[in-house]
């Protein structure tokens, strides 16, 4: 019984405070404000080698997905010779990779931001 109790409570409790925090004043016009905005510079080029898409994303935060299943996400220090260096790959402190384009079966990049 006491369970009962303290299981109405808490879900009476958690319901007020959501509703608490939906009527907050400001709260519908923060959700129109942030808005996504297109990032410059970011595109990619459905009729140019892969290759040049990579070049444009030189510098850029991009997330690699290998023909073997891998994934790497890191920034583009430079595109030559059918090679991509990244550097300072997510989740691995000093590290770099050096990747095969050949290798490479996808690619994502942030093209949006919220403003």
């Amino acid at each position: 019984m006491k369970k009962r109790v303290r299981f109405a409570t808490a879900t009476a409790f958690a319901l007020l405070m959501c509703w608490a925090l939906l009527s907050l004043p400001g709260t519908e016009a923060q959700a129109q404000s942030n808005k996504p905005v297109a990032l410059e510079g970011v595109k990619f080029d459905t009729a140019a080698p892969f290759e040049d898409n990579l070049k444009a994303c030189v510098g850029k935060d991009i997330i690699v997905h290998l023909e073997s299943g891998a994934t790497l996400q890191g920034y583009v220090k430079s595109v030559h010779d059918d090679l991509l260096h990244l550097e300072k790959l997510a989740g691995k402190d000093f590290y770099d990779a050096l990747i095969r384009i050949d290798d490479i079966s996808a690619l994502e990049v942030k093209f949006r931001d919220m403003k």
